[in-house]
């Protein structure tokens, strides 16, 4: 075997296992999304019943003075527009929709 044949092989080799790694972490990724897309799980984050303070997570484990925030934005470091009350809030998620207010007529 030559020195040609060998790098020939080798460069086909590098070739072939960037593909595969690429191939693979597509895969990753579409699996992701409709991981996340198809949860009917709120988001959540922790905040302070009292006064709608966005907290650390470790805030709203046992003993914490947290609690679980459904839904809604964080704005200046505040949750708004969603709710403690998980039942309360619907998620819309990647082709879902959620939808407030009344319906008109």
């Amino acid at each position: 075997m030559d020195s040609s044949t060998t790098t020939s092989t080798n460069t086909t080799r590098r070739r072939m296992r960037s593909g595969a790694v690429a191939l693979g972490g597509m895969g990753l990724l579409a699996a992701t999304l409709v991981a996340c897309g198809s949860s009917d799980e709120p988001d959540k984050r922790c905040a302070s019943r009292s006064s709608l303070d966005h907290l650390n997570m470790k805030e709203c484990k046992s003993g914490g003075r947290g609690a679980y925030y459904y839904g809604g934005s964080v704005s200046n470091g505040k949750v708004k527009g969603g709710s403690f009350d998980k039942s309360a809030v619907t998620r819309g998620g990647i082709g879902g929709h959620s939808s407030s207010g009344s319906s008109g007529g």
